[in-house]
C-alpha cells in the first residue's frame, strides 16, 4: 500500500484543480441534497473517488477521516458493480447494511483500522465475498456471520479485542481457506476450542500456553 491514500492525495489536490470537480459537477451527479449529505465527509474527496469507481471499479475511501459511511456514495454509485471497497483506516464504528446490498458483488472488502465493534448480519449477503479484512478494530465477540459468507476464503480478524465467540456459534465454513486471529485476549476456554477446532481451513492464533484441566485444581 501507498505511504498516502487516495483520499490523502485528493486533499492536496483540492487548491489546484478544484475546478475539476465542483459545486456544479455534484449537482449533476445526483443534486444539491447530496452535497448536505456528504459535507462532513468531504465532498471533494468522496465524490472524486466515487467517479474514480466508476472506472476502475473499486472504491478507495481509505484515510478519509470518516466516522460514518456516507449514504449518498450509494446514490452516486448506483450503476457502478463495485468489485472491491477499501475503507480503512478511518473512524467508522459501524457498517451500514445497505453495504452488502448495494454492492452486493464486492470481492474483497477492507474494513481494518476502524473502531467498528459490530458487523452486521446482512454481511452474509455478499454472495462473492472473498476476502474480508476486519483486523485492527474493536470487535468483542467473533461473529457468527463470518461463517456464513458462502464463497469467503480469507479472513482477517487479527488486533481486536475478541474475548469469546458468539453463542451457538458453529466454527464450520466449506469456503474457508485462511482465518487470522492472533492479538486477541481469547478467554483460556476459548482459545482451546480454537486450537483443537476440527476444521477445514487454518486458523492463525497466537503462540499462548494451554493450561490442562489438572493445573486449575487448588490442593
Amino acid at each position: 500500500m501507498a505511504p498516502s491514500s487516495n483520499c490523502e492525495q485528493n486533499s492536496n489536490e483540492n487548491n489546484v484543480d478544484n475546478q475539476s470537480v465542483g459545486v456544479p459537477d455534484i449537482e449533476k451527479m445526483g443534486g444539491r441534497m447530496l452535497i448536505n449529505k456528504l459535507a462532513g465527509e468531504g465532498v471533494v474527496k468522496v465524490v472524486k473517488q466515487c467517479e474514480k469507481a466508476k472506472e476502475t471499479l473499486t472504491l478507495d475511501l481509505s484515510q478519509c477521516n470518516l466516522a460514518k459511511f456516507p449514504d449518498a456514495v450509494f446514490y452516486l454509485l448506483r450503476d457502478t458493480t463495485l468489485t472491491a471497497c477499501d475503507l480503512s483506516s478511518n473512524v467508522l464504528r459501524r457498517i451500514p447494511p445497505q453495504l452488502a446490498f448495494k454492492f452486493s458483488l464486492i470481492t474483497d472488502l477492507n474494513l481494518s483500522k476502524n473502531e467498528i465493534y459490530k458487523l452486521p448480519d446482512e454481511l452474509e449477503e455478499m454472495k462473492e465475498l472473498v476476502r474480508l479484512d476486519v483486523s485492527h478494530n474493536y470487535l468483542l465477540n467473533l461473529p457468527s456471520v463470518l461463517f456464513r459468507i458462502p464463497k469467503l476464503r480469507q479472513l482477517r480478524a487479527n488486533h481486536n479485542a475478541i474475548i469469546d465467540i458468539e453463542s451457538n456459534q458453529v466454527i464450520a465454513s466449506e469456503s474457508l481457506e485462511f482465518v487470522d486471529l492472533r492479538s486477541n485476549p481469547f478467554t483460556p476456554q476459548c482459545y482451546k476450542l480454537l486450537k483443537n477446532a476440527q476444521v477445514s481451513f487454518h486458523i492463525e492464533l497466537s503462540t499462548r500456553r494451554i493450561k490442562e484441566d489438572w493445573e486449575d485444581l487448588t490442593i
